[in-house]
């Protein structure tokens, strides 16, 4: 007997060979996928199930992946405005400091989290302080997340020191290591706030775990010119001169690359995740994420915080990452609708090391999906459902969410948490917040 069936949907798959299905649907059983058929071959299965649903008016695709996030920030949502990065982060650095603690890190989570998984994000990388405090957020609203150890020289809102953050980072694989919800993960700040000694030593934990490697990199000039003169080298040579490039690395950003250094990103095999948003808003400048492609290194997708972007809003970084290089480049090809997709899913569980669990709607893949409601004023006609995906969905139009297979938005509306009372502590916390920089 199925667990659930979902069916009379049109079934965007994100599969190897993007197949679609314009009239199908799934059945799951003890949280993954078995079957990805057309409805009518669903029919005697539905008939048993434990749960159907009905699909019809939605595209069914599987659940997005951010690979770049800091849901915490969420907290300090259009706080800092119109300054450059490194300006930007020094009041950022004040707001976080007088903050953060482990309860105010998981309320911010709580309210970061929500928002991604009420527009459809099943999974999220996740660089903030206390991790362990993440998780718990995830686990409360029942999504997926990758996070673990910070690296930060200076002593940052947790007040630890090297053996601190070591013995912090280790802790968290003794708890989480075997987590089907949690892939454990080392993340750094950057080359420009982490010593090349204190990078190698989080690389040590991560390799020694299997785990993944996640930092900031070459986000901005300013960034490139400090590394460059504090190491002799740019920042991608760096961390490949230091030996933390591999296929368990995701680098965040990755916006100023000559040549060479999309040749290292592609020779390593190392994950990129690309933030349109973030990198528009700060005027970091544009990736180039053409020629990233066409060199075949992996690029997915993130919002990055809150506090940049001012939202995580996964599908406008879709859009954008689907249409500012076309603009950037003069190419109307230059990323094609596929691809864009692909970041948003299956790259991005290519970067996190996990295809073989999420990113498409596949037999033996976890039950991850989204329901998309396609019979809205903008979306209709609808000739390609993977167009409509990239170019015209909202994320108000994700309507049902399931993770493992157990729905956990229903009808626009979370089903573990009351947001409200989420809501309601950030509000009474607000005029604290807004004092931590006057």
């Amino acid at each position: 007997m199925s667990d659930l069936v979902i069916t009379n949907a049109t079934v965007v798959t994100c599969d190897g060979q993007n197949t679609v299905i314009s009239d199908g649907g799934v059945a799951v059983e003890n949280g993954r996928i078995v079957h990805v058929a057309a409805a009518g071959d669903l029919d005697a299965l539905a008939s048993n199930a434990r749960q159907v649903v009905d699909g019809a008016g939605h595209i069914l695709m599987p659940g997005l992946i951010n690979t770049h996030c800091h849901a915490g920030d969420s907290l300090f949502r259009g706080l800092v405005e119109d300054l450059p990065l490194e300006a930007w982060l020094q009041v950022v650095w004040k707001a976080e400091g007088t903050i953060l603690n482990r309860e105010t890190t998981h309320l911010g989570s709580v309210l970061g989290l929500a928002e991604l998984l009420l527009c459809g994000v099943t999974t999220t990388m996740d660089m903030f302080w206390y991790p362990a405090e993440t998780v718990r957020a995830a686990r409360a609203l029942g999504v997926r997340v990758s996070t673990g150890g910070i690296f930060f020289d200076p002593p940052g809102p947790t007040g630890h020191d090297l053996k601190m953050r070591i013995a912090e980072a280790e802790r968290f694989f003794d708890v989480f290591a075997n987590a089907e919800d949690v892939f454990p993960a080392i993340l750094p700040h950057g080359a420009y706030t982490v010593s090349p000694e204190n990078l190698r030593a989080a690389k040590d934990i991560a390799e020694r775990h299997g785990a993944l490697f996640c930092t900031h990199a070459a986000e901005t000039r300013a960034e490139q010119a400090d590394v460059t003169d504090r190491y002799g080298r740019s920042v991608i040579r760096h961390l490949d001169h230091l030996g933390l490039l591999d296929k368990h690395t995701v680098l965040a950003h990755c916006v100023h690359l000559d040549d060479e250094e999309l040749e290292i990103l592609a020779r390593t095999g190392t994950s990129v995740a690309h933030n349109p948003m973030s990198n528009l808003k700060l005027a970091s400048g544009f990736a180039r994420v053409p020629e990233m492609l066409n060199a075949k290194i992996n690029v997915s997708l993130g919002t990055d915080g809150a506090i940049s972007g001012n939202d995580l809003d996964m599908w406008m970084a879709l859009r954008l990452a689907a249409t500012m290089h076309k603009g950037f480049t003069g190419r109307a090809d230059a990323v094609s609708t596929a691809q864009a997709l692909a970041m948003a899913t299956a790259a991005g569980a290519r970067a996190l090391g996990a295809e073989d669990r999420i990113g498409s709607l596949e037999p033996g893949k976890f039950a991850d999906m989204i329901l998309v409601d396609v019979k809205r004023p903008h979306a209709v006609p609808m000739f390609d459902a993977t167009t409509h995906l990239v170019y015209s969905t909202a994320k108000s139009d994700v309507r049902h969410v399931f993770v493992g297979g157990k729905q956990v938005v229903r009808d626009g509306v979370l089903t573990q948490h009351n947001i409200a009372d989420t809501i309601a502590e950030v509000e009474a916390l607000q005029p604290k917040i807004a004092a931590s920089i006057a």
